[in-house]
């Protein structure tokens, strides 16, 4: 409860762009690839394609986005390690130069904090970016407190949905979505506020609370 009210909490902050609030996440996408001629699409009819796929292994969307402002950045990689995750944090921290404190909300994964940056980094550079970053964790099971999943959720309907066979091509179609969507400025407007909360949880609220005194 305790990380889900500092999140929302955060959430409601005014806009202040020396303090951008940014929600970050990793997510694998799949390399599928046809082993028959598709069906030649006709006038009037659905797409059709068949039953049978190839695998074509995978790689990582990291991706990121300010809710307040449509502000966006992403990057595929073949890995997700501490390397891909270092590198995106240099691109992000770049995004924002004259930003006092980027406030990142991201999940637990292990490579997900700034010990990351010292593997790949001098102890001073690693040290200045992550004087960039505050973290913000969502609790565990709770991947949906992230705004980051409402746009992985539209760039899969936009594009990850289809079948993409290679690297190359999926990194040039999402990219070129998101960029789209970066353009126009499409922003996420959070509903859930700290009220709403209280009162959906409140049973579990209550829960914690039993039995106890001070």
């Amino acid at each position: 409860m305790a990380k889900m009210e500092h999140l929302l909490a955060l959430y409601a902050r005014p806009y202040t762009p020396r303090y951008p609030v940014v929600c970050f996440d990793e997510r694998p996408c799949f390399l599928i690839g046809e082993v028959m001629k598709p069906f030649p699409i006709k006038a009037g009819q659905a797409k059709k394609e068949h039953y049978a796929y190839a695998k074509n292994g995978s790689c990582s969307l990291l991706a990121a986005i300010e809710p307040l402002t449509g502000e966006r950045l992403a990057q595929v990689h073949t890995r997700r390690t501490k390397r891909e995750y270092t590198l995106f944090f240099q691109a992000l921290a770049a995004r924002y130069p004259n930003a006092a404190k980027i406030q990142v909300v991201q999940d637990n994964l292990n490579t997900h904090n700034a010990s990351s940056f010292y593997e790949y980094l001098t102890p001073e550079e690693a040290f200045a970016l992550a004087q960039r970053f505050e973290f913000h964790y969502t609790p565990k099971s709770a991947s949906w407190l992230n705004m980051i999943e409402i746009e992985f959720s539209a760039l899969a309907r936009g594009c990850l949905h289809q079948r993409i066979p290679t690297q190359d091509q999926l990194e040039q179609e999402v990219l070129a979505l998101v960029q789209e969507r970066h353009d126009q400025r499409i922003r996420i407007n959070w509903q859930f506020s700290l009220e709403a909360a209280r009162d959906k949880f409140q049973k579990h609220y209550l829960k914690i609370r039993e039995d106890k005194t001070l």
